[in-house]
């Protein structure tokens, strides 16, 4: 979730945004499965393993991905003035061992994408 819940992200921002929490997974060895989001936050779909601290990977896909959008989107400084930081402290994250594949991915699919 973006600070204070702003409406930040346009579909060029998601697009580079999938792209660059994609690289961070599989720098943690992991796998983005799906990836989506809407103006003030994002979903994923990670598969990790129980190797990899949550917190960790939270925290390294939150801090890349602000840094790399912040440089190529110059645009976004009017949402991170105050603040000083794109995303919001707390996260969701939940276990879906369980769940099929494909309700999953359909659910993240049907979130309401900003358009450019």
């Amino acid at each position: 979730m973006t600070k204070y819940r702003h409406d930040v992200f346009r579909a060029n921002h998601l697009d580079r945004m999938a792209e660059v929490m994609a690289a961070v997974c599989q720098d943690f060895g992991c796998t983005l499965v799906e990836f989506n989001g809407e103006a003030d936050h994002v979903h994923l779909l990670v598969n990790f393993p129980p190797t990899v601290a949550l917190s960790r990977l939270v925290n390294s896909l939150k801090g890349v991905s602000s840094r790399r959008l912040r440089a190529e989107f110059p645009e976004l400084a009017r949402h991170y003035f105050k603040a000083k930081r794109l995303w919001s402290e707390s996260y969701f994250a939940g276990s879906v061992g369980g769940a099929p594949l494909s309700v999953l991915r359909q659910y993240i699919e049907s979130q309401a994408r900003p358009g450019r």
